[in-house]
Order: C-alpha cells, then structure tokens, then sequence
C-alpha cells in the first residue's frame, strides 16, 4: 500500500488556510505547522487538527517525518526557508513568487537537484484543468485543422472536439490585464520595498505565466514603461513581449487602478477569452469568422490548490515533473529579473550576481 505524504506548512495566512482546506478535501490532514508566531501556529493547528506544532518552526526542516513542505510566506522570504528545506531533502511546494531573482532560483533548483528531492512553485495556472485543455486544444487545432484521429490522439479535448470547439491555428496575439485596487499605504506589503513589494512579483507573475503558456517560445525582446509609488515599488506597468515566432504579448498591471484580471489568446481561426484567470475554470471561444461562441469548462476553482498538491504528489511519486512546468517557471522569473533590473528596481539586500 502506498504510504501517503505527510505535508508540512510554513505560514499561517490565507494560502496557508486555503492549502489545509484542499488536503482535508484530499481526504488527508495536514501533518505540521510552523509560524514565526507560536501561538498563530496553535491556533491554526486546532483549527485544522494538525499533529504537530513546532515551538521553533525551523525545527520542521529537520523534522523527519515530513516529506513536502509547503512555503506561504512574502516572497522575500523564500529563498532562505527554501534553502534549509532543500538542504534537509525536503520536496518544496513554494507560493509565488517562487524568488525574488533568477539568481535565487537557480541556487534553488541546483540544490533541488543536489538532494534528489522537487522544488517547484505553486502557480495556480500550471495546474488548473482548464489550462491543461486550452493547452492541448492549441496544440491538436495549431495547423488550423484537426487530424482525422484528433479525437483519438487527444482524449482530454474530446468532449470539446464533439461540441464542435474548432481548431484554432498558432497563437498570434496575447492580451492580459490584472489591476488590484490596494489601499495607498505605503506601509503595506504591497508597495513597502522591505517586503519586495511592487505590480510585478505579485500581480504580474500571473499574467506573464499565461503568456508563457501560450507562447511557442521564450519571449526574446521585451519592453515596457513603469510607475513607481513613492516608496520604489512599482506601481503599474505596460509589457510588450515576442519571441522568434513573432508572437507578441501586452501586459497592463496596476495595484491602485482596479482593471479586470482578463486574458485574451488571438490566434489565427478564433480567440479564447477568460475571464479571472488566476483560478479560472471556464474559458469562451469565438470563431473568427463567424462569431459563434463557445463556452468551455473545466475543474472548479475553488480546487485550485488542490490541483496544485495533486500534480506536486504525482511528480514526487513517479519522478515526472512535466506538469510543474519547471522551466516556464524559469522564463518567467528571467523576465521579471530583466525588467526590474532595466527599472533599477532592487530590493533592500537583493543580490542580482
């Protein structure tokens, strides 16, 4: 009988109450809880009926017992809780950001792969049902037609295939936008430098994930123009990405201009919209030329993190980790690194060499 995973969370705020939620939907409990303040991690533990509480949290990187550590702190400080769990052959499912640089993450993923254990970043979008098929859906319509034996060759749209979902051809044209309308305190998280505050590793990661999704390739030229709140942080930012296939992608990211968290996929036949993209789980498609639309569905939103921890035990089980999309995770995270250090935008101790 397979022995299931004992799962560990560093943190005890929204992510961390959400990823508990999904494991008892799992039908598992989660196994520890470490915070920095013991008595949130008490409280969390009997919220939930963890096991163990650490009366050092550290101690949960040594802790033989846990098998996968699950990281929801501020993003600035991952790389150090992710150093101590991958050095003790802890599997790390990280929140995004994953790091804070390109740097930090390949320390990260080098030391992964020293230990033999998986470190991979907890973006939603790796692992919701409806990407899994809009993926696919590009690929089985990406010539403008479908093979005679497309319903065969790609079971998992099959049911899109027999509503009569067309193919679609390559993608052309990526269009996102995700606005927050944060308070103007510069003391929050959201704009404080201290905190790695800013529109991009926040808001951004999501919207440049997608296009890094749709894309046949890394983007190879990218520009953009940037607002900085009084503190450093960026404010808001328009993105132009393309790479050599000449597929192009524009960002507009905000955190004190409300915008909808919108994602548009032009490709030649037709256009994909979502709407909420982070945890989508329905997506409209219209047909170029005639205008019909069709309405997909897939997964359900409220399972986000669920989808998350199943695609991360499946990978630690069987040693594939396709489906953690480790290297988009890597392109992502040197686009982020590129722009902040075209804006001079470093964070207070950050090293970028």
């Amino acid at each position: 009988m397979e022995r299931n995973l004992n799962w560990a969370v560093l943190g005890t705020g929204v992510i961390a109450n959400e990823m508990a939620q999904a494991l008892k939907a799992m039908g598992k409990t989660l196994y520890a809880v470490g915070n920095r303040t013991h008595e949130k991690a008490v409280t969390f533990a009997e919220k939930y009926q963890v096991a163990k509480v650490y009366d050092d949290f550290h101690e949960m990187f040594t802790d033989p017992d846990v098998d996968v550590i699950y990281i929801t702190t501020p993003h600035n400080t991952h790389i150090g809780f992710v150093r101590e769990a991958l050095k003790n052959k802890k599997h790390v499912l990280c929140e995004k950001s994953i790091t804070l640089n390109s740097l930090e993450l390949e320390e990260a993923l080098t030391l992964a792969k020293e230990n033999d254990v998986i470190f991979a970043e907890a973006m939603t979008i790796w692992h919701m049902p409806l990407y899994k098929k809009l993926w696919e859906l590009i690929d089985a319509g990406k010539t403008g037609t479908y093979a005679s034996n497309a319903n065969e060759e790609h079971e998992e749209i099959a049911d899109w295939l027999a509503d009569g979902v067309p193919a679609l051809g390559k993608v052309q044209m990526i269009q996102l936008n995700f606005g927050s309308y944060k308070e103007y305190n510069m003391k929050n998280r959201f704009f404080n430098m201290d905190l790695a505050g800013g529109a991009l590793l926040d808001i951004g990661v999501y919207a440049l994930s997608i296009a890094r999704s749709f894309m046949e390739s890394k983007p190879d030229q990218v520009l953009s123009q940037v607002k900085f709140a009084p503190t450093g942080a960026d404010e808001q930012a328009g993105i132009l990405l393309m790479n050599k296939e000449a597929q192009m992608a524009t960002l507009a990211l905000s955190l004190h201009s409300k915008q909808p968290k919108r994602a548009v996929i032009s490709c030649e036949n037709g256009y994909i919209e979502i709407m909420e993209y982070p945890r989508a789980d329905q997506a409209v498609i219209v047909e170029a030329e005639s205008g019909v639309r069709h309405t997909v569905n897939a997964g359900e939103t409220k399972k986000a993190l669920q989808y998350e921890m199943e695609d991360m035990e499946q990978a630690i089980k069987t040693g594939d980790v396709h489906k953690l999309k480790i290297s988009d995770t890597k392109d992502v995270m040197d686009i982020m690194t590129d722009l902040r250090k075209k804006w001079n935008m470093k964070y207070p101790g950050e090293r970028w060499e």
